[in-house]
């Protein structure tokens, strides 16, 4: 039996345990990437971020948290290929875009420049940003927060923290009961002769899971080609009002309100997100 063989018999045959790793980069794949700045840049689509209707009525309302922009400073966590931040910088912000994704933020950059914007833009994992005292606001949405596995969450609000100037805000949302209800778990397989998930001929398969004990969710990619598989995890956590006040305030933020979505929403705990404001 070759080891591709047995690779894949040993992904059927198990259930992931929770956060369990990806085999291979996702975010940074060189055709993956390609791919999803595809998704972003598209106005209409919903696929990597919101569509962009949504974003600017986000934007405007975020920059509003704060009254008058002039002369504030904004840290976006995971910012893609700019799309928010270019409207944050409308907005009269300073704005540092922080992205794991090179094709992203090396399109957020091209585009910047050609648009005479001054946004800085930075490649790293967000998780090893060290600033301090830095920033009025910093952003972390369409609900990046629940990807993370619990020590990271408690790492990213840790730095987060540490990011804001006194009297900060923290912005960001996740997903509660009603994405879980939604969520269906099932299995697809799918032949590709190329497409998202490699340029290469492969199969895709696809398993869904819901794990109700610790209220995750994932989509699982197994993705075989000739030569190997990859496998591609994709969790997410669905929280109750209780447990991300929880963990936002053992970050020690304060003063913490909460809207059903990033665009100011009233809160009413019937959407399939919340968001969280939160202030040092």
């Amino acid at each position: 039996m070759s080891s591709t063989n047995k690779k894949l018999i040993n992904y059927i045959k198990n259930k992931p345990d929770v956060y369990e790793k990806s085999t291979s980069a996702f975010w940074d794949d060189e055709n993956i990437s390609k791919y999803m700045l595809e998704e972003h840049i598209n106005p209409e689509s919903e696929g990597a971020t919101r569509n962009h209707k949504f974003i600017k009525k986000s934007a405007d309302w975020i920059s509003g948290l704060l009254g008058d922009t002039k002369n504030k400073k904004l840290l976006d966590l995971g910012c893609g290929p700019g799309i928010y931040d270019e409207l944050f910088y409308k907005n009269g912000f300073n704005v540092t875009g922080i992205d794991f994704s090179k094709r992203s933020i090396e399109y957020a950059k091209k585009h910047a420049k050609e648009k005479g914007i001054n946004i800085k833009y930075h490649y790293k994992n967000y998780l090893d940003i060290d600033y301090e005292e830095k920033f009025d606001i910093a952003v972390l949405i369409y609900c990046d927060f629940g990807v993370l596995p619990p020590k990271d969450r408690e790492v990213i609000l840790t730095k987060a923290r540490k990011a804001l100037k006194q009297g900060g805000l923290l912005i960001l949302d996740g997903f509660i009961k009603k994405f879980i209800d939604d969520f269906e778990e099932k299995e697809i397989i799918e032949y590709n002769k190329y497409g998202f998930w490699s340029w290469k001929e492969h199969v895709c398969i696809q398993r869904n899971h819901i794990y109700q004990d610790t209220l995750n969710t994932l989509e699982q990619y197994l993705v075989v080609t000739e030569e190997d598989i990859e496998c591609y995890n994709i969790w997410n956590q669905v929280f109750t009002k209780e447990s991300i006040v929880s963990e936002i305030k053992n970050s020690g933020f304060e003063n913490i309100d909460l809207y059903d979505d990033v665009a100011g929403k009233p809160y009413s705990g019937k959407d399939k997100t919340i968001c969280v404001v939160a202030g040092k």
